[in-house]
């Protein structure tokens, strides 16, 4: 044991979990055991305030019973519970044997990594690992299409890869409007900022079909249907345009394809909008009349718009009103997007030079296909799990889960508890939680970067991906230097030393609980200091390129087909971050299917029944809420709900459809519709 955890004290660290607001950690350690979490003042935009779901959850998921500690190997039929400790030399001897008798019969890419948004960070996320399986040549894997992928790729389509404006600006809007954002749940931090905002004067609009508790605080709450986004964004252009609400000279200078998006937008009047996406025309024209009214006017967008059909249309759409109203530019006027104030390296990181020749690329949603039925395509027969619950996360969770206990593939698993996608593999391996290693930090909320250190040593003979990595390179004698390089040179090798932000320091020397302010470097930012990347160098309303690829140069609308009754919602959790925490115990405590009073009463239902939700793909039953929260024809249940909290061996994923959106093959979460019924 270290001279650190002998002594109990406090550590700071960062939170390395998928969610925007990364916030600074202080962490209480008492004998090298996480006894308290709480939040750091260190960060000026977190401000010392965390969630509760960190600061209950975060000690029990590094020491509780789920808690891997040593190399596991199946012994007996794969998910049937039991296993036998390993060491880590014949771990890894089984690993290279297995994947190179797989190599040598298939190729390399029939080995594929399933890895997705567990820890963050820069190191843990995407170092080592990318570097090792670029080295083996398996197939790559592209994740993004669970989350923000879509959205990536409409916002590319529209301004290019350029960054948007810092979140601090909402203060400065006079209309803020967040569109599809559980600011509560999933950026906790913005509620201070949006609530000062309206205290100066500014209007708060809230997009989301339930009314959320930062809609509590909205001047105008649109609760649209699921998959309308698109259809309300163009009914709002459409007005501005009858009204006169159209930034002719911003448009003449920095936009092109208005006339085409304008001309489909003219389809969709106050009316036929309002029956679409039910909402009231008054609201929809109220909508319009603050786009003209009132500017600077700022978005906070979430990912809710992408998770449908229409969801490449629907976030292009919505970039496209500040286009139109001019509100790119000014101080308090845009999308919120701090991508741009992180320039970090991610090749130098991944080394995807190391490939030996070029390799195939499919969409995640497609990996239980390419075990189960792969056609005359090559099969995947080696699968290696880590950062990633696929059991808890994908649709079509029954299709996945056969997929992880086919006979046809080799499994390794790597994570800190023995979660649901654990439980299929034939070896699992104990990885260290964010507090056992250093990282590096950007975020997705704020323009902070946060470097954490250690607070604790490796619980049990847990590994961090890098070390992993590292010790699977060298079991495959992969004998390239980058294979050695430290933590501490992955660290500087992840950004431009020459960076301004850093004051002539290396990442690695950054101080643990420091928050360096990468708002002073050179700004990627929209009409700022770049303009729009795209192939005419303007803002692209109609797309040549998306014209080219599926025919929708402007945004197009689909209606649903074949609908249930209700259309399932599975919004942002109080109690987990995506999965995260599933496996704690009393973080399962909201999985219940919340439904609006009116429908209850319709169907003969009532509070605190268990209730069957059911479609084609399959069943879920749960607790009935009753809300006035929700809107009537949805329910909403949480996600990241584990099996092990599920009545009948399935959580709301196994009712999740597999078809695509329309841009990037992104998952339609909230496409699934359901049938309600009382359990008998």
């Amino acid at each position: 044991m270290n001279q650190l955890s002998k002594i109990d004290s406090n550590h700071a660290s960062v939170c390395p979990l998928d969610c925007a607001d990364t916030c600074a950690l202080d962490i209480e350690v008492i004998d090298n055991r996480v006894s308290r979490v709480r939040g750091s003042a260190a960060n000026p935009f977190t401000r010392g305030k965390i969630c509760a779901k960190v600061a209950q959850g975060l000690p029990e998921q590094v020491h509780g019973k789920r808690r891997l500690t040593t190399p596991l190997l199946s012994d007996g039929p794969r998910g049937g519970g039991a296993y036998k400790p390993v060491s880590w030399d014949i771990a890894l001897d089984l690993i290279h044997t297995r994947f190179s008798s797989i190599v040598q019969e298939y190729g390399a890419q029939a080995i594929a990594p399933l890895t997705y948004g567990g820890p963050m960070g820069l190191l843990a996320g995407g170092s080592m690992d990318k570097r090792f399986f670029h080295r083996l040549g398996a197939s790559k894997v592209d994740s993004s299409s669970l989350c923000a992928g879509v959205s990536s790729a409409a916002w590319e389509s529209v301004y290019g890869d350029v960054g948007g404006i810092p979140f601090t600006e909402l203060a400065d809007a006079k209309m803020i409007v967040v569109w599809g954002n559980n600011v509560t749940a999933c950026n906790l931090h913005l509620t201070t900022l949006i609530r000062d905002a309206r205290k100066r004067g500014a209007k708060l609009v809230v997009v989301d079909p339930k009314r959320t508790r930062i809609a509590d605080d909205a001047d105008l709450h649109l609760p649209l249907l699921p998959g309308t986004d698109v259809v309300l964004a163009y009914a709002v252009a459409a007005q501005l345009r009858i009204n006169g609400g159209l930034d002719e000279d911003f448009i003449s200078r920095y936009v092109t394809g208005s006339e085409e998006f304008l001309n489909e937008a003219a389809h969709y009047s106050p009316a036929r909008a309002a029956a679409l996406c039910g909402l009231s025309e008054d609201d929809i024209r109220l909508f319009a009349q603050w786009w003209q009214e009132l500017s600077p006017a700022a978005i906070s967008l979430g990912v809710a718009p992408e998770r449908n059909r229409n969801g490449g249309s629907g976030v292009r759409a919505i970039l496209a009103l500040p286009a139109l109203t001019g509100n790119i530019g000014p101080q308090g006027a845009g999308v919120c997007d701090v991508s741009g104030f992180f320039p970090t390296q991610s090749d130098a990181l991944a080394r995807p030079d190391l490939l030996p020749a070029p390799v195939r690329e499919f969409n995640v949603l497609d990996l239980p296909r390419h075990i189960l039925d792969p056609g005359k395509e090559l099969p995947i027969k080696g699968l290696f799990i880590y950062n990633h619950n696929p059991v808890a996360v994908h649709p079509r969770q029954s299709e996945m889960h056969a997929a992880l206990l086919s006979d046809e593939v080799f499994v390794v698993g790597s994570d800190i508890s023995m979660t649901d996608s654990m439980a299929c593999a034939d070896l699992i391996l104990p990885a260290t939680t964010h507090l056992e290693y250093g990282d590096l930090y950007k975020a997705y909320g704020h323009h902070y970067l946060q470097r954490s250190a250690a607070v604790i040593e490796p619980v049990g003979e847990a590994l961090s991906n890098m070390d992993l990595f590292r010790r699977l390179a060298q079991r495959f004698s992969f004998v390239e230097p980058c294979f050695s390089d430290t933590d501490a040179q992955l660290m500087d090798q992840s950004m431009t030393l020459s960076n301004p932000a850093l004051g002539g320091r290396k990442p690695s020397e950054l101080a643990s609980g420091e928050a360096v302010d990468m708002s002073v470097t050179p700004q990627s930012s929209l009409l700022r200091d770049l303009a729009p990347a795209t192939p005419s160098g303007k803002i692209e309303l109609y797309s040549e390129a998306l014209q080219q690829q599926s025919g929708q140069g402007v945004p197009g609308f689909k209606i649903l087909e074949q609908q249930r009754r209700f259309f399932l919602i599975s919004p942002s959790s109080e109690r987990r971050i995506n999965s995260t925490f599933g496996g704690v115990d009393g973080h399962d405590t909201d999985l219940a299917c919340e439904m609006n009073h009116t429908d209850a009463l319709d169907l003969g239902l009532e509070h605190g029944q268990q209730v069957r939700l059911y479609n084609d793909q399959g069943e879920v039953l749960l607790p009935l809420t009753l809300s006035d929260r929700v809107k009537p024809g949805t329910v909403h249940v949480p996600k990241g709900g584990w099996i092990s909290s599920s009545a009948n061996g399935h959580t709301i994923n196994a009712l999740i459809p597999g078809h695509k959106a329309d841009l990037a093959g992104g998952a339609c979460y909230y496409d699934c519709t359901v049938d309600i019924e009382c359990c008998s």
